[in-house]
């Protein structure tokens, strides 16, 4: 049973930096995006805005001013008043205590005991000395003697005091017309059992000096005190009487600020567009407070938290070029690929701030915002799309979006309207068979963006007056996008060697020099490519390859072979095989020529740098088995390097799709009544041996997408091999009679003359020519294909072929040990036996070793 090989996760952020830029192999290239995106961060935050004149208050404006942003201008004295407000409403915060009158009442105390003792206040200092001072001697003279009557001391310990303490506990104000009160009334803070309560008002509270007069009305129903004795208390406790209930003025201001600190600045909004000041018009206080703040903002050279903050999202986006929603790497990316990204981000953002900046002089925002619509993203993004996968290509769709946003000072419906443009050119393109059909493509592009638009701008509540002018800009956009299509697709074709999808499909086309020379020059080969391509084709689309490149890929991988013909057996027609007069090494030696030599033709016909390499990538390092066991065999020590194909492995999907279908298609002419069954398992034989060799490991091809592409294999090859029912005898004659030929030669199994086993495949130029029209058309045309003709039998003491050997004038077929034969010296009835064999399931292709 194979399994999956299990790949550790990064420990770190670090380390998966480091694992991406291992596996991505883009070096400086890496670097060179990176500095992109933090130059595009610092331009979206560089402040290139005209200052706007400041006016005073009371001054007449000589000129409209028209805001250019979004801004928050805040009434700074709105907001003072609306702290000193909710500040009014705080209530102020009191403590209550009983600790003053503990200090009353014992001052009364000590004040009687120094009286009883016989303390003379004019010599001696103490409480007696210090209350005569407060009184003044001549009060003091009147007073004190009073207060040594027994009676009098003994109304103020037992009764006056304890009355005094009942009242001060309820609460006693120094002086109530100084009290602060506030609407939402007062805190009362209790120190001796820290309670706090919310009294509504404090004005039924007594204060000390109603609080006297109650005691002196009292005093006066006392029988047993005289009037002076009367006088005297009441002198006394004027003198010493506390408050209880006091304001707390610290802890009030803190509750106070507390307070204040929560209450929200009073802000003027200011849009985008909004007519500030009129030419003529008096400028009022708020009118002068949002020109102050618009002039601050446009005064600044560098809004550094943006271009942070921007730079920090573009990094987040940039993930996906390197990693898939899966969370797997992707297909590796190179150096090019990296400096084509950046470059695109670098002169399509820049562009945009150039434009703006250049807007912003006419003085219209309506004109600005028209600029920014007809600014081709979407052409970008489509150009991207020629290179790239769909998830990179919507990455860039994604950040293009973003900067273009941001250079024009717009926001999440600009965005929305440039992505989904830029999504839709993408559709448009990828699915464009011919150059013409892209310029056709004009049309569903302006429609598409103009109702793209529209959707945003029925979200914004865009003016109706501006509709007009702003459809103007959207077809402008669609134009350019197309325009900017097929003027930068060469250049990418030229300078960066890519294979664009025109470029691609392009080489399709017959009349292409190289695919004239394969129709004339070598029309077996030329019929087994038209065969491979449309293998290919099939799987590429089964498991989201891309199917073009495949495509033309196939049809050009085996070009190399334009410079031996006669040493390949599909080009020999029945002719002797020239193999039999060569040493092994010799015969090996053509057989790997050929790769090299097709290699150095896609050059010289300017095929593009990806088929190139899929034409030496597509037999990997694989062995010439066949021919290294002849030289085995003749007493000779071969070297494997010697008989092994210099590869690399095949490094991309499309390529081991290519190997895969090649090795399959060659290996299937020698199969005997080819029935689905046996197709299926030679195919499953085919894929198990090539990924048993290790051939795939550096394709990025999973378990599922060998499923796939075996089934898309069977069902192409079943419908080449598919057989036809034998015409009655009679049915025969008519026939024949009817095609103008000789009566017998009626066809056969296959669809084949019956005094034949196949016909010659590829022939005559008529017949590679339809051949031709059918792949482009994408499916061969019904009937069976031919086999090679000629087969030439193998000579006594031949060798069976094994894995891996493709050589001139040699057939691929399963060798005797199950593995995927290469093609060699043409044998007769080459058979399987019946019954499965080892198959690729959704799980992996069965049978031994690890991936």
């Amino acid at each position: 049973m194979i399994t999956q090989k299990k790949t550790a996760r990064p420990a770190s952020f670090l380390a998966l930096v480091q694992a991406l830029r291992a596996r991505h192999h883009c070096g400086w290239g890496l670097a060179a995006l990176i500095l992109t995106l933090l130059a595009l961060s610092l331009l979206a935050g560089a402040n290139f805005e005209v200052v706007p004149r400041i006016y005073v208050a009371g001054q007449v404006a000589d000129s409209d001013v028209i805001a250019d942003r979004d801004l928050l201008v805040e009434d700074t004295q709105a907001t003072k008043a609306r702290r000193k407000q909710v500040l009014f409403l705080q209530p102020p915060v009191y403590d209550l205590s009983l600790e003053p009158y503990v200090a009353f009442q014992n001052r009364i105390v000590e004040v009687l005991r120094s009286i009883n003792n016989g303390v003379d206040y004019r010599t001696q200092a103490g409480p007696l000395q210090r209350l005569a001072d407060e009184l003044t001697p001549p009060v003091a003279d009147e007073v004190l003697p009073e207060l040594a009557q027994p009676q009098v001391q003994e109304y103020l310990l037992k009764i006056l005091l304890p009355s005094i303490r009942e009242h001060m506990a309820e609460g006693l104000v120094g002086d109530i017309r100084s009290a602060r009160v506030g609407r939402s009334g007062v805190i009362i803070r209790n120190l001796d059992n820290n309670t706090e309560m919310l009294r509504p008002e404090i004005s039924n509270l007594p204060d000390v000096q109603s609080f006297l007069a109650e005691i002196s009305s009292v005093i006066r129903q006392v029988p047993t005190l005289n009037p002076q004795s009367r006088r005297a208390i009441n002198i006394l406790l004027s003198a010493t009487m506390p408050a209880s209930l006091t304001l707390n003025r610290e802890s009030t201001q803190k509750r106070g600020n507390a307070v204040m600190g929560m209450v929200e600045p009073v802000y003027y909004q200011i849009l985008k567009g909004e007519l500030l000041l009129r030419k003529g018009e008096r400028v009022s206080r708020e009118q002068q407070i949002k020109l102050q703040t618009l002039y601050k903002s446009a005064s600044d050279p560098m809004h550094w938290c943006a271009a942070a903050g921007t730079f920090i999202c573009a990094l987040l986006l940039a993930v996906g070029f390197f990693v898939a929603p899966s969370g797997k790497p992707g297909t590796p990316l190179r150096c090019k690929d990296m400096l084509l990204i950046s470059l695109v981000l670098l002169l399509f953002s820049a562009g945009a701030k150039i434009v703006y900046v250049l807007g912003l002089r006419m003085d219209s925002v309506t004109f600005l915002k028209t600029l920014s619509l007809g600014f081709p993203v979407a052409g970008a993004v489509g150009l991207v799309a020629m290179v790239f996968a769909a998830r990179r290509y919507c990455t860039m769709g994604l950040l293009l979006s973003f900067f273009t946003m941001l250079m024009f000072q717009e926001g999440f419906y600009y965005f929305l309207y440039q992505f989904l443009g830029g999504m839709l050119a993408t559709w448009l393109v990828t699915n464009a068979q011919s150059r013409q059909d892209v310029v056709w493509s004009v049309i569903p592009l302006t429609i598409g963006q103009s109702l793209i638009w529209l959707g945003t701008a029925l979200l914004s509540q865009t003016v109706p007056a501006e509709l007009p002018m702003q459809l103007a800009a959207v077809a402008i956009n669609s134009l350019l996008s197309l325009i900017l299509l097929f003027a930068v697709s060469p250049v990418l074709e030229l300078s960066f060697g890519y294979s664009t999808r025109f470029r691609l499909m392009e080489l399709m086309s017959l009349e292409q020099p190289l695919m004239q020379e394969l129709m004339v020059t070598v029309p077996g080969t030329y019929h087994h490519s038209l065969v491979v391509s449309n293998m290919v084709e099939a799987g590429a689309k089964a498991i989201g390859a891309n199917s073009l490149l495949c495509k033309v890929a196939a049809l050009y991988h085996d070009v190399g072979k334009l410079s031996y013909p006669e040493y390949f057996i599909e080009n020999q027609f029945g002719g002797p095989n020239k193999h039999d007069k060569l040493a092994p090494s010799m015969s090996a030696l053509i057989l790997l020529s050929h790769v090299k030599k097709g290699t150095e033709l896609a050059e010289r016909y300017k095929l593009g740098q990806d088929i190139a390499d899929i034409i030496s990538q597509h037999h990997g390092t694989r062995l010439i088995r066949f021919f290294y066991q002849k030289a085995l065999n003749m007493g000779e020590k071969p070297r494997e390097s010697d008989y092994s194909y210099v590869g690399p492995r095949p490094q991309t999907k499309e390529a081991a799709i290519l190997m895969l279908a090649d090795s399959v298609e060659a290996s299937s002419r020698t199969l005997t009544d080819p029935t689905p069954a046996r197709i299926k398992s030679h195919i499953d034989t085919i894929i198990k041996g090539i990924f048993s060799e290790g051939q795939l490991d550096e394709s990025e091809l999973t378990f599922k997408d060998l499923h796939y592409l075996s089934e898309n294999f069977q069902r192409i090859l079943t419908g080449i091999f598919h057989q036809r029912i034998a015409y009655p005898d009679a049915k025969i004659r008519d026939v024949a009679k009817a095609a103008g030929r000789p009566e017998g030669r009626a066809e056969g199994k296959g669809g084949q003359p019956a005094t034949s086993a196949a016909a010659p495949a590829g022939q005559t130029r008529q017949h590679s020519r339809a051949s031709a029209d059918s792949v482009a058309s994408g499916s061969l045309s019904g009937g069976p294909v031919a086999a090679d003709a000629g087969r030439v039998a193998e000579a006594p003491g031949a060798l069976p072929a094994a894995a891996g050997e493709h050589a001139p004038g040699l057939r691929e077929a399963p060798d005797a040990a199950g593995m995927p034969a290469a093609e060699k010296p043409a044998v007769t009835d080459t058979t399987e036996e019946d019954g499965p064999v080892a198959g690729i399931s959704r799980n992996g292709p069965s049978g031994n070793g690890t991936r």
